[in-house]
């Protein structure tokens, strides 16, 4: 996976671009971006360029609340990938679609009047 979509200002993605780049909203939108896949913690920091200590400060809100869930083990290893049923994915998911038509209808527009 190329590091540079997430450590990129090019390649930020609408959640980051609205709502900020806290450590906990970047594990967040890892995960929404990869919806169907699942990911040790070491695979989910590395793909950040996120430090180890700052990845072990916020994770275990994120599983605590069960935004993200253990999906298998293999050997001692866990790995993980987000609850699409939680309440927030839900809502983040329906804002990120919502964002991105806004943007796609001003950009219609300004291409209509160019």
């Amino acid at each position: 996976m190329p590091r540079e979509l997430y450590r990129n200002e090019e390649y930020k993605s609408i959640l980051m671009k609205t709502l900020g780049d806290s450590p906990k909203l970047k594990i967040i939108d890892f995960f929404l971006d990869n919806p169907l896949f699942d990911f040790t913690k070491k695979e989910v920091i590395e793909a950040l360029g996120m430090s180890k200590r700052t990845f072990y400060k916020h994770f275990p809100d994120l599983e605590n609340y069960g935004i993200v869930v253990v999906s298998r083990k293999i050997g001692r290893a866990k790995l993980y990938k987000i609850n699409l049923k939680h309440p927030l994915v839900e809502m983040l998911r329906e804002y990120e679609k919502k964002m991105s038509l806004q943007i796609a209808e001003k950009e219609s527009v300004v291409a209509v009047k160019s």
